[in-house]
């Protein structure tokens, strides 16, 4: 494969860049614009030097070399550690580029390490779930994918399917001493152990989800209802501009918290009422869009005033829904019956708050961790499926073994049997990467940055 050449830190001033180079001529590459000359690189030794253009110095640099395959490409690797300014380290790589390198895409160097073996793809998708992790949970997380555990995890299993392939095959080659009964017995044995591992597996991508993605939370409310006051509050910072004007928001604001280690991501919506403008008629629109994707609604009621039309309509909204009832503004006279709220919601919360003079915003934090069970996460333990793929193939591979336990139970010929058991290791190489079409791969390594 060539040599490629990338920026592998953020484009912007910083105390240090570096420029990562991987592939078979990295190092003839940096020998020609560095300075003092090279004659003998050892590999795992850092140099101090220059990056030169000719007689012209560019950057005062330390470059790491890492000999193959003792490296994280398992390739010949070169990292320029110069100072982080964006022209400085564009004409580091441009110099490389000229010398020989290619520009590397995406996410290469990561792919690389999983073509050349050092990662299976469950791996490298954790590299990149590290790198975009929103909280300290869903990074630990991540951290043991990275590690192997779920690789370590889907190897028992291939072990344990391979035995029963092996068990048919035995029973095919010598049918003189009659082991099918044997046989079919103990594969419907196996199968059941395998399956307790799979829904083990498949139980904890709820919990993966929600570290992943967080909880989709939007707050509702007539105008002047305190939602983007809250929303100030929640963030504790003035995000959302807020007035006396009704309809001040016309658009979402989105912004993420965290709660007890899982992301939440706050969405402030645009007033919800009847209206003949033609702007605010949009902001409703992408406020009831936003209600419809909501993992959690925070419907916000006006103490002060008495209960309008507008406010029953947001409250049968969030009937409908996961929800939270508030009502704000208990810094002024609250003239609000409950009891007339919670005819309208039934058994839904209803929080008193002032969102104004931030009283009563950990009581929404509370019930937010006690409705998702954030407490009952534990991560410590067990491997976490944060992958809507991992899960499909998980999924995949509890239908196999439900078609081998038919097959068998219904006397199906045993290459029948064979091809749903063979079936389950497909569908594990569909996570690890063994077999996996290069379609898939290439769209895999896209969301990965550049330099990574």
């Amino acid at each position: 494969m060539s040599t490629i050449a990338a920026i592998s830190t953020a484009i912007g001033n910083a105390g240090v860049g570096i420029v990562r180079l991987s592939g078979e001529d990295a190092f003839e590459i940096i020998k020609k614009i560095f300075s003092p000359k090279l004659i003998d690189i050892k590999p795992n030794m850092i140099k101090y030097g220059h990056i030169v253009s000719g007689e012209e110095i560019i950057d005062e640099v330390l470059v790491s070399f890492f000999k193959a395959p003792k490296s994280f490409t398992m390739e010949n690797t070169c990292e320029i550690n110069s100072h982080g300014g964006s022209i400085v380290m564009k004409k580091i790589l441009e110099l490389c580029l000229k010398n020989g390198a290619e520009l590397a895409e995406p996410g290469e160097f990561t792919k690389r390490a999983f073509l050349n073996g050092r990662i299976d793809l469950s791996q490298a998708e954790a590299i990149i779930d590290v790198i975009n992790a929103k909280t300290d949970r869903e990074a630990k997380a991540s951290m043991k994918q990275l590690n192997g555990e779920l690789s370590k995890k889907l190897a028992e299993v291939r072990k344990i399917v391979m035995d029963i392939l092996v068990d048919i095959e035995a029973s095919i080659d010598y049918p003189e001493y009659d082991v099918e009964e044997v046989t079919n017995n103990k594969t419907l044995e196996t199968l059941t152990t395998i399956e307790k591992e799979i829904n083990k597996l498949k139980k904890t991508f709820d919990n993966g989800k929600i570290i992943k993605e967080g909880i989709k939370t939007a707050i509702i409310g007539r105008p002047n209802a305190g939602k983007s006051s809250l929303l100030n509050a929640i963030l504790k910072e003035e995000r959302a501009i807020v007035t006396d004007i009704e309809g001040t928001t016309r658009d979402t604001i989105e912004e993420f918290i965290q709660i007890d280690g899982i992301p939440v991501q706050i969405i402030d919506t645009a007033g919800i009422r009847k209206t003949d403008n033609k702007v605010e008629k949009i902001g409703i629109n992408k406020s009831m869009e936003a209600v419809e994707n909501a993992d959690l609604v925070i419907a916000i009621i006006d103490g002060s005033k008495e209960l309008k039309e507008e406010d029953k309509e947001i409250l049968n909204i969030a009937k409908e829904k996961k929800s939270i009832i508030l009502i704000n503004k208990t810094d002024k006279e609250i003239v609000l019956n409950k009891e007339e709220i919670e005819r309208e919601v039934g058994d839904k919360e209803i929080i008193f708050v002032s969102a104004l003079n931030k009283v009563g915003i950990d009581k929404i934090y509370n019930k937010i961790s006690e409705m998702y069970s954030f407490n009952e996460i534990n991560i410590d333990d067990s491997v976490t499926i944060t992958n809507e793929r991992h899960k499909q193939a998980i999924i995949n591979m509890k239908n196999c073994i439900d078609n081998a336990r038919r097959a068998i139970n219904e006397n199906m010929p045993i290459d029948i049997i064979t091809i749903n058991i063979t079936d389950i290791l497909e569908e594990i190489g569909k996570i690890t990467g063994e077999g996996v079409s290069e379609d898939i791969i290439n769209e895999i390594f896209k969301k990965f940055c550049l330099g990574k």
